[in-house]
């Protein structure tokens, strides 16, 4: 299998998973023309997805699905409470409902032999869910927009090849920022998103020693720089009750900017 990120952070995020046989985009935060031109740096058009797998309806993950939708009527894959907000909203304008297809979180479902396992998240959106994406040989993980986890969790990501995970905010340069109060709040919630600290200790629980990969994404441009996301997390692996240390893996950033490497697993 094969991940890659056309683009995360907090202004956009678009991540393509797949093999030889199928692939998946999972969100479709960026414009249309960003979302091509990513696809065709890994020799794919977007026309080449059999499916858009939507986390949740913020507009960081859906602005640029109702271009995506219109053009190229790709099935896109959603909860429901996710599909009519998506409805609901003016921003990207109209989608043929005939286009959705309803998934649950905890329902595994299949595209071709991609087996799909949406994974519900604790997110302040309407029914919001984190994939995991596997075939035969190879399993991924593409988790962001998590305020918590738990022991479920934890037990769901263990025993992947490759995880993109949420590292969304430095927890000092959020507290000390121009942010208003409740913003900080919501962030830094049960219902916000993963610090660089919070992202290193849930991969301490998760790694084992076949983990290929880890790409840190969806990181805060206000409340984050990429060098301490990585620097953190890696301590936060050394540091942790693991047996592992933070150079012992592969370790990316997923940039708002551009695109990611292609990790093959």
């Amino acid at each position: 299998m094969e991940l890659f990120s056309i683009a995360s952070g907090s202004s956009g995020n678009c991540i393509c998973v797949g093999n030889d046989s199928y692939h998946v985009m999972i969100d479709a935060g960026i414009s249309g023309k960003r979302i091509e031109e990513g696809m065709n740096q890994f020799a794919y058009t977007t026309g080449d997805m059999d499916g858009i797998l939507v986390t949740h309806e913020h507009s960081d993950h859906i602005c640029g699905l109702g271009v995506v939708a219109r053009k190229y009527g790709i099935p896109i894959y959603t909860t429901k409470g996710t599909a009519e907000a998506i409805m609901a909203s003016s921003g990207v304008g109209k989608i043929d409902p005939g286009l959705f297809h309803i998934i649950q979180g905890g329902q595994p479902f299949q595209i071709g032999n991609l087996h799909i396992s949406p994974v519900e998240i604790s997110h302040d959106a309407a029914e919001p869910v984190a994939y995991l994406v596997s075939d035969d040989k190879s399993r991924v993980g593409v988790i962001t927009d998590l305020g918590m986890y738990d022991d479920e969790m934890v037990t769901s990501l263990k025993g992947l090849d490759a995880i993109l995970l949420e590292a969304n905010h430095d927890i000092n340069m959020l507290q000390v920022g121009s942010y208003p109060y409740s913003l900080k709040q919501r962030i830094i919630g049960d219902k916000g998103h993963l610090s660089n600290e919070s992202c290193g200790q849930l991969l301490g629980d998760i790694l084992h020693d076949d983990m290929k990969h880890i790409l840190l994404g969806h990181l805060s441009n206000e409340n984050n720089y990429p060098e301490l996301a990585f620097e953190t997390v890696r301590l936060e692996i050394s540091m942790g009750e693991n047996p592992y240390r933070g150079n012992d893996f592969p370790i990316e950033v997923a940039r708002r900017d551009r695109a990611s490497s292609r990790i093959i697993v």
